[in-house]
């Protein structure tokens, strides 16, 4: 009986680090969670591209063209 007492599961200090370490960043998370929800992104002046990629929803070139006006290939 002894035996099985010293080694249950609430007994493992390796369980322990693992739980503390799990606990320590959802905790971490939840934290980053509720300040970038409080801290406003401040605008920046860019050129509204980032990489080559656009940064708005909608870039500054026209519709694509019609399919029926496209050049044949």
């Amino acid at each position: 009986m002894a035996a099985r007492t010293a080694s249950a599961w609430y007994r493992q200090p390796v369980l322990w680090l693992g739980v503390f370490i799990f606990a320590g960043s959802l905790a971490g998370c939840v934290w980053m969670i509720v300040l970038g929800a409080s801290h406003a992104d401040t605008p920046l002046d860019t050129s509204h591209t980032v990489f080559g990629v656009p940064v708005g929803a909608r870039s500054s070139a026209g519709p694509p063209p019609h399919p029926s006006t496209d050049p044949p290939r």
